[in-house]
């Protein structure tokens, strides 16, 4: 078998022609017959090349709006046909229907007309017939036909095209056939998505487009890859390879410095925050998120919602972390942040968080809505006789943003819009409590008018008897245990605020 193909015949018929004229020239040059429909042979004669109406091959119209053009016989089989095989080429001979050796087609944008809030009769229009059929012909039959399904691919297929006048190999053809039914699929999921609605699908189709190699996964046996566009969320400006775990931990950053409007600083370690502060400069919120937990900081993972200055960038630097992510850097900031020549360098840009989130477990898929609840004063039920000073509500509010993105079991220590301790990912409640209240004494802080926060209900009072005796004198949590009257009971007897939200932050 010949593994070279010369391209004799192309049949052209896109959406998008932007720079389309180049390859109509080239394929002009190389005396390749054309064959087009509609706008996309108007297109080509008016770059002042030649090309035979697909209509004129078929000896039949477009009709049904051009619902149909290209679904005949005569197109179909000069794809399909296997040059080699000797009943096709007879029956080619028979019908007179002509090879064709390149298929340039793309495909209807039926995602970009959902996006748009298009309405339905629209979104059906943009659902591809005889483009992705032309464009699946061709791929299956890539031992003797190349096609271009994108745009994307037309400076590949020039450079193709100028450097070897029009033969194709078989690796390219392999290539772009794959490529082919990578687009091919990625169509019919978002199409069957759009009509199956979200949670009343009868199978779990996702079809993620862009694709980065890691060094390795969670650890160095293990191999790892992200599929997903990255670099439209962030650029990097500086530092090493982004590794699966540095992904886990911007993951868990990005979620969670979102939900704070004046000037914050995160650090993150292990995907839970260790220190967080707001404050009305950035320098000082990163002090005192560094307070936090200067320890753990260390190697960590660093966010902020506001562009960084030199002084802040100065103090920074002080310390060893792996990844900082902010929405812009000064000049001078950015020199002193790049001396770490492995440390990485992330510009935020504009991100649109996912609407659901999902994980493969056992034999198949969990998917659930992304956790977009955030409770402000309004959601907040006194269920206690002592009601929170404005200051602790502001802390609460404060501590329960930072607890529904720890780990559960989890208890977060606030004090003046400062994270002064948590507890995270315990098996027992009382032990997340009882180890944030030991971190906080450990570096220093007086938690005599702190606040607390739990991502879920108290089964017993035991937690808030430890709270009090520990000094803190505000709580916020779901509420909906059995036993909710006890706790309550032991904070109206002990001069202690409580408010229930009625919604469970658990993360697992």
């Amino acid at each position: 078998m010949n593994e070279l193909k010369q391209v004799r015949t192309a049949l052209i018929s896109v959406f998008y022609k932007e720079n389309l004229d180049k390859i109509v020239h080239e394929l002009n040059k190389l005396n390749i017959k054309i064959y087009s429909t509609g706008g996309t042979l108007s297109f080509i004669k008016d770059c002042g090349v030649n090309a035979t109406a697909v209509e004129e091959l078929t000896n039949y119209p477009s009709i049904l709006g051009g619902r149909v053009k290209t679904l005949h016989p005569k197109i179909f089989g000069g794809i399909l046909a296997r040059r080699e095989n000797e009943n096709d080429q007879f029956q080619l001979q028979e019908y007179q229907i002509p090879e064709i050796d390149l298929v340039i087609v793309d495909l209807y944008p039926f995602e970009e007309t959902v996006a748009a809030g298009a309405s339905e009769s629209e979104i059906v229009e943009k659902i591809d017939i005889g483009g992705i059929s032309l464009i699946r012909a061709a791929a299956k039959n890539f031992r003797d036909v190349l096609v271009i399904a994108s745009r994307k691919q037309y400076n590949d297929l020039l450079e193709i095209l100028e450097s070897k006048n029009g033969t194709i190999t078989i690796e390219d053809r392999r290539k772009f056939a794959a490529e082919a039914f990578n687009i091919t699929s990625n169509y019919d999921v978002a199409i069957f998505n759009h009509f199956s609605g979200d949670f009343s699908k009868s199978a779990f189709k996702q079809s993620i487009q862009g694709v980065k190699s890691l060094r390795y996964g969670e650890n160095p046996h293990q191999k790892g890859v992200f599929y997903g566009s990255f670099d439209d969320l962030f650029e990097q400006l500086h530092g090493k390879e982004i590794s699966y775990n540095n992904l886990l931990d911007i993951d868990a950053a990005i979620n969670l410095i979102v939900e704070f409007e004046e000037p914050t600083v995160a650090i993150l370690k292990h995907n839970n925050a260790c220190g967080l502060a707001t404050r009305n400069n950035l320098l000082q919120a990163w002090q005192d998120a560094l307070a936090g937990d200067p320890i753990s900081a260390y190697g960590g993972v660093i966010v902020v919602n506001r562009m960084i200055d030199t002084e802040t960038a100065n103090a920074m630097n002080t310390l060893f972390f792996e990844v900082i992510i902010a929405p812009g850097y000064h000049s001078d900031a950015l020199s002193a942040l790049t001396s770490k020549k492995n440390r990485i360098i992330l510009l935020s840009k504009n991100i649109s968080l996912p609407k659901y989130q999902f994980r493969s477990l056992l034999s198949g898929v969990l998917v659930q809505e992304r956790d977009s609840s955030m409770e402000t004063e309004k959601n907040m039920k006194p269920i206690t006789t002592k009601l929170p000073t404005k200051s602790e509500v502001y802390d609460l509010i404060f501590a329960n943003k930072i607890v529904k993105h720890s780990k559960s079991n989890t208890i977060v220590l606030a004090k003046n819009n400062q994270l002064i301790a948590s507890g995270v990912g315990q098996t027992s409640r009382v032990d997340a409590l009882k180890h944030a209240i030991e971190k906080a004494k450990g570096f220093g802080f007086d938690l005599k008018g702190s606040v607390m926060a739990s991502d879920a209900f108290f089964p017993f009072p035991d937690c808030v008897e430890i709270a009090d005796k520990a000094g803190i004198t505000a709580v916020i949590q779901p509420g909906g245990s059995i036993k909710d009257q006890d706790s309550i009971d032991y904070c109206n007897n002990h001069n202690m605020a409580m408010v229930s939200t009625g919604i469970r932050h658990f993360k697992h």
